[in-house]
């Protein structure tokens, strides 16, 4: 059984001192806070105490299963992406709550939001609101779409911004399929909060060379599309396009794992010396490494369709561990294709801690994810299991000067 790790007694990240008020939820908004979080941020969640008709709180604490016996506003998904926060409780809608709220962004260095933003003008916590209260706050809003469009405070979720950005249109490039496909994964979600983590650290970096808060609006279809077309913009760089949308080399339907004898490995010769060598332990010797299309890189990228295919022919002569031994004292880049189930074991992970275990009080043992960036003079660490729904209320509240009667 894997040892049960105790939790860091403080923040040691980078951004030990610093305090978000977060009024994010669902999976954008939340891994962004959770990173600066890890990294020491002291993240606030702000929660609502549901309206009757669902448990309250951010809906992700209830997709997924959980223990027997324990509650259910601590599921899967809301555990990795919600530890080292504190969960407070606040009816928005109440004025008491919303005093609390105030009291609360006056201790604050930054205001994340997800919620849409007319309906944080109806709060009364729009930008000019909470600059009123804290004039040099960084005040970051997740939207959907940037409120200079005609999107502008629509609803958005992962399949819409993949549905809009040109991500369900990747498959069909790859594959001849033509009918749109949304990617299985929450991408949209995740590169967006990626970019919004990245927004408020470069908010804090410019208020501390000039003194100034700001606003930040982060959209997440200018986002994803943006993501999207560093490689898949290609000749619709120019003006007037010179070709097509998509980078040839990643839209390849032979670009994919390559079945060995025993498995799948990943492979991707990429130097002409790389290819000279795999083209001789191939057994194709000089034919190919002579071949005007596989020459050099330039003449490679216009024939990726050609040439991955010619190694999905080999690929399956030699065992996965026979590859490993072969093509890796090459420096040739090739790694074992791994399967969710094999994560757990595989050995670099295993080396590098990426699963940590932990034991919650009221879930028992849980995965954790190691935070991957590595500081060396201020370390990301993990200090606070993921909250219970209101769980720091009192404890907020108290720092405030105030009674939970009072919120």
């Amino acid at each position: 059984m894997a040892t049960i790790k105790k939790l860091a007694e403080k923040a040691t990240g980078p951004l030990a001192g610093v305090r978000i008020v977060d009024l994010t939820s669902v999976v954008n908004g939340a891994y962004a806070t959770q990173i600066l979080a890890d990294q020491g941020a002291d993240v606030i969640k702000i929660e609502d105490p549901g309206s009757g008709r669902g448990s309250g709180g951010d809906i992700m604490r209830y997709p997924g299963h959980v223990p027997p016996g324990a509650p259910r506003d601590l599921g899967p998904i809301f555990l990795t992406i919600n530890r080292n926060k504190r969960s407070a409780v606040l009816d928005l809608k109440d004025p008491k709550a919303r005093a609390a709220l105030k009291k609360l962004i006056e201790s604050a260095d930054v205001f994340a939001a997800s919620v849409r933003y007319e309906g944080l003008k109806r709060l009364g916590l729009a930008y000019e609101d909470v600059k009123a209260i804290k004039p040099d706050i960084v005040y970051v809003h997740a939207a959907g779409y940037g409120s200079d469009g005609p999107y502008a405070g629509e609803p958005a979720y992962d399949d819409l911004i993949q549905s809009a950005s040109g991500l369900a249109d990747v498959l069909p490039r790859t594959d001849g399929n033509e009918t749109p496909r949304i990617l299985p994964t929450l991408v949209a979600d995740k590169v967006s909060g990626l970019f919004m983590s990245q927004a408020i650290t470069a908010g804090l970096l410019h208020r501390e060379r000039t003194g100034e808060g700001q606003f930040i609006e982060v959209p997440m279809l200018e986002c994803v599309t943006s993501f999207l077309l560093v490689e898949h913009l290609y000749d619709h760089t120019f003006e007037p396009a010179l070709g097509q949308w998509g980078y040839p080399r990643v839209v390849n339907p032979h670009r994919k794992p390559f079945k060995t004898a025993d498995g799948y490995i990943g492979l991707l010769p990429y130097t002409d010396k790389q290819w000279d060598q795999f083209f001789e332990v191939a057994g194709w010797g000089d034919t190919l490494a002579k071949d005007p299309r596989f020459s050099d890189y330039a003449a490679r990228a216009k024939h990726t369709h050609e040439l991955y295919g010619l190694v999905e022919t080999v690929t399956g002569t030699k065992t996965t561990q026979e590859w490993l031994d072969l093509l890796k004292p090459m420096s040739i880049p090739v790694v074992r294709t791994n399967r969710l189930d094999d994560l757990e074991t595989d050995p670099h992970l295993q080396a590098v801690g990426f699963f940590e275990r932990y034991e919650h009080p009221d879930v028992g043992a849980y995965n954790a994810i190691k935070p991957p960036v590595k500081f060396s003079g201020s370390p990301a660490n993990i200090r606070r299991h993921p909250p219970r729904l209101g769980e720091h209320t009192q404890e907020v509240l108290a720092e405030l000067g105030l009674a939970e009667e009072e919120a």
